[in-house]
């Protein structure tokens, strides 16, 4: 199956606002979704998402209709829609208001584009600080603020480099 251009089109230019929303088509044959990319995308007057089943959009509506043609991985899905949702979540986190602690934003994972490495975050711990035998570390009820920076950041790049080694590769 793939979608016929018309109504593609008849449907953009029913819903587009002006010439400057961001028509992105979903494929996995688009460039890679990151997280700078939904930063790009959230600062759009207009956003509209297309997806296909099956095997898509008729390639004219990405050539000639599209801003942009983003993959969420190297993976097939039967359709877009669950991809839509995956652009849409991160596109959301930006808008301010959506998630509680905007400053929180900027220390996600893969959030700083100036970073020298992308890292994956630290991992996190609650309470109690004794769960069946497994405690969190001792470093991060200490109350040293200075020791729980860089146990971050050891354990970050630790994290890193066990679940996503090809991001120190880069």
């Amino acid at each position: 199956m793939v979608f016929k251009p018309e109504p593609m089109f008849k449907a953009v230019e029913t819903v587009r606002k002006n010439d400057e929303a961001e028509v992105v088509v979903l494929s996995a044959a688009g460039r890679p979704f990151t997280q700078a990319a939904a930063l790009r995308l959230s600062k759009a007057a207009q956003i509209i998402v297309i997806c296909g089943r099956y095997e898509g959009v008729d390639e004219r509506v990405v050539e000639h209709l599209a801003t942009a043609e983003i993959s969420i991985g190297d993976f097939i899905l039967s359709g877009g829609e669950i991809a839509a949702v995956v652009v849409v979540d991160a596109v959301t986190r930006y808008v301010p208001g959506v998630v509680g602690k905007e400053e929180s934003i900027l220390r996600d994972s893969f959030s700083d584009p100036a970073a020298e490495r992308q890292l994956v975050e630290h991992p996190h711990y609650t309470r109690p600080a004794d769960f069946r035998g497994w405690k969190v570390p001792e470093v991060l009820i200490s109350g040293d603020h200075e020791a729980v920076r860089e146990w971050r950041r050891q354990a970050a790049l630790k994290k890193t480099e066990k679940n996503r080694p090809d991001l120190l590769q880069k």
